[in-house]
């Protein structure tokens, strides 16, 4: 069968929209004819990729940002993860091609995808409470966050656009720091056959397979994501001022040496609150995406999918 292309037209600010023309011409000159669905709606690249696996297609391709390739991986996932996973990457954020090494050109994209050389990556699942109050599940391949992050993208959603992405992203983490709250966190976790509790106090928590978040934040330098264990990231300051100005050290990976900054490794971690009056703003960022709240249970799954790199 055709490999199936899922384009989100929206990515890059409706980039992807306007260059998808061109976009399939140049991957078809290497892969020949493919097919190609657009999504239309938040959770339609879930069922379009795993509609796609499902039919026994070899390739299915995510043609967007960051969130795209989160619901596309989450598709070919839910379809067993038998088929292999390409990317070209049409948003603003990139964060795991920069795990991968890939270099944001159109035709490096399509050349990792044509090479047809595997990469088998783990991949994380979560157990979470889905801001309905529902219990959910959902695959995540670079980074879930709880905190700060989860509360910035929540406000991007409720944010306008008018100005651009970058202004609203800026404005909502303006306002996600005024709202925070610091957590406390009681996680249980295991690697192998160990097994720890333990109780943390933070603005951040980050369980990383990736090493990038935010935009390019380099949170987790030290994460593979095909080693078999998550990295977990925390990060807690005296206040709000003390924590914003720790954070403007993730672009380079500094803020590891920050006084208040821990890390762990684990394969399984369950987190909940102690301090009931943070549940509200301490929120989920899973992969980007705003999805819920504590409490949450994730498991890694080693080399649960192959990806084209």
């Amino acid at each position: 069968m055709k490999p199936l292309c899922v384009v989100n037209p929206q990515a890059g600010g409706g980039r992807a929209g306007r260059t998808l023309r061109e976009v399939r011409a140049v991957i078809e000159r290497r892969l020949g004819p493919i097919e190609v669905a657009g999504t239309e709606r938040a959770g339609h690249a879930i069922d379009l990729a795993r509609e796609g696996a499902q039919q026994g297609r070899e390739i299915v391709i995510a043609a967007g940002g960051d969130g795209t390739l989160h619901e596309v991986a989450n598709g070919v996932l839910d379809a067993g993860g038998h088929a292999a996973l390409g990317y070209v990457g049409l948003g603003t954020g990139g964060d795991f091609r920069r795990t991968l090494g890939i270099e944001h050109r159109l035709d490096r994209y399509v050349d990792a995808i044509a090479r047809g050389q595997d990469r088998a990556l783990d991949a994380g699942r979560v157990r979470y409470t889905a801001h309905d109050g529902e219990v959910r599940f959902r695959w995540f391949l670079n980074i879930l966050s709880i905190g700060m992050g989860g509360l910035v993208d929540q406000n991007v959603a409720e944010t306008t656009k008018a100005f651009g992405g970058k202004v609203a992203y800026l404005w909502a983490s303006v306002c996600a720091l005024a709202a925070c709250e610091r957590g406390r966190l009681r996680c249980e976790t295991s690697l192998g056959d160990a097994n720890d509790t333990r109780t943390l106090d933070a603005y951040v928590l980050a369980i990383c397979n990736g090493r990038y978040f935010g935009g390019g934040m380099h949170i987790a330098p030290m994460a593979e994501p095909d080693d078999g264990r998550f990295d977990v990231v925390t990060m807690n300051a005296p206040g709000k001022l003390a924590f914003a100005l720790a954070s403007a050290r993730i672009h380079d990976g500094a803020h590891l040496a920050s006084e208040g900054v821990s890390h762990f490794a684990c394969d399984r971690i369950s987190i909940d609150l102690e301090n009931e009056a943070a549940r509200s703003v301490f929120l989920l960022d899973v992969d980007g995406e705003a999805l819920g709240r504590l409490p949450i249970e994730v498991e890694i799954v080693p080399r649960a999918l192959r990806m084209r790199v």
